[in-house]
């Protein structure tokens, strides 16, 4: 039985078809003070450039505002993208927040992808292909040393102090989002929980937890400590063929728009997915339906993953008030079930 299930929200800020980016982003930053609201424990804000899919181009920014209109949820970033900021920069900012939220901020970082977003944020090919890892540990210092310096490929600097210092130590929570075994290994390396996303099934989402596992140990990490967060998409209505007949509705066409951004760096292909089945993959892999059908394909992943902390996507609708209103069916149907 699921035991200990820690449950949040994640926030893409997509624009559906016929809104602007303000209307995205205001739903976004509405749905992490209704969550509050409803009892989740923690709300998760996606970061994305040039498109459409994700209007937020700085997770690290918009959690500051959220942090500020909030005072008991936590909030995270899902992912602030390593490969086009600078590690200390935001170690930085960590830092700050850390302070002015009392440690309410958890910091997802990812490698990203090979976009048009390194070319035009000069960062470059090279800082994707081969610089995370140093990237990461750089991070990790600044969060966690009085001091940093660097003499690395992609990273050369004098010593310089760390100001602010964290106000949590070692430092604040820090988790990586892995799509792949190399990235999986990277963080059981250094004791790193894993953000696994909404595309993969369970049992994928289960095989990359046992790889995670066998690294941790052999790198003198005991697996059983680290919190895993796994996202899922939820939606609730009367019944399941409601909640699958919502979603169809609004995501093929955010879908259509806001995957065409995704725009190679170079030249080699992207990959597509057709929007109608995609989303139809979504439907059935995820948590639609009733709040018995939602709690109990929750409980099930959670089970099946051994993940015990759940981030749901809640704007699968668009709209400002129907994601307001899933988010408090869930607060108000699901969460007691799970609890």
């Amino acid at each position: 039985m699921t035991t200990g299930l820690r449950v949040g929200v994640f926030l893409l800020a997509g624009r559906f078809p016929g809104q602007d980016d303000g209307t995205a982003l205001r739903r976004a930053r509405d749905a992490v003070v209704r969550a509050e609201a409803a009892g989740f424990d923690d709300a998760w804000i996606a970061e994305h450039h040039f498109m459409s899919y994700g209007t937020c181009p700085s997770a690290i920014t918009f959690a500051a505002h959220a942090l500020g209109a909030t005072s008991r949820i936590g909030l995270g970033t899902a992912v602030s993208v390593l490969s086009t900021t600078h590690p200390v920069a935001l170690a930085e900012q960590v830092a700050l927040l850390d302070h002015l939220a009392d440690g309410r901020l958890s910091l997802g970082v990812g490698r990203g992808g090979p976009w048009v977003d390194l070319e035009v944020l000069d960062t470059g090919l090279a800082r994707y292909e081969h610089g995370f890892a140093e990237g990461l540990d750089l991070l990790l210092r600044g969060l966690t040393e009085p001091t940093v310096a660097a003499d690395g490929d992609h990273f050369a600097f004098r010593e310089v102090p760390m100001v602010p210092r964290p106000l949590t130590r070692p430092r604040p929570p820090v988790v990586v989002a892995a799509t792949s075994e190399p990235t999986a290994r990277l963080a059981a390396a250094r004791g790193l929980p894993m953000l696994l996303g909404l595309h993969m099934t369970d049992d994928e989402k289960a095989a990359m937890v046992a790889r995670y596992d066998a690294t941790a140990r052999e790198a003198g990490h005991d697996p059983a400590s680290v919190r895993h967060v796994s996202a899922m998409l939820a939606q609730v209505a009367d019944d399941r063929d409601q909640a699958r007949a919502q979603v169809r509705a609004a995501m093929p066409g955010w879908l259509t728009e806001g995957l065409a951004g995704y725009v190679p760096i170079d030249g080699r292909p992207r990959p597509r997915r057709d929007p109608v089945p995609y989303t139809d993959f979504l439907a059935e892999l995820h948590a639609l339906g009733s709040p018995a059908d939602c709690a109990r394909r929750i409980r099930d992943s959670a089970d099946r993953t051994g993940i015990r902390h759940v981030v749901l996507m809640v704007e699968a609708r668009g709209d400002h008030q129907a994601t307001m209103d899933n988010i408090a069916r869930l607060g108000d149907e699901v969460l007691p079930l799970l609890r």
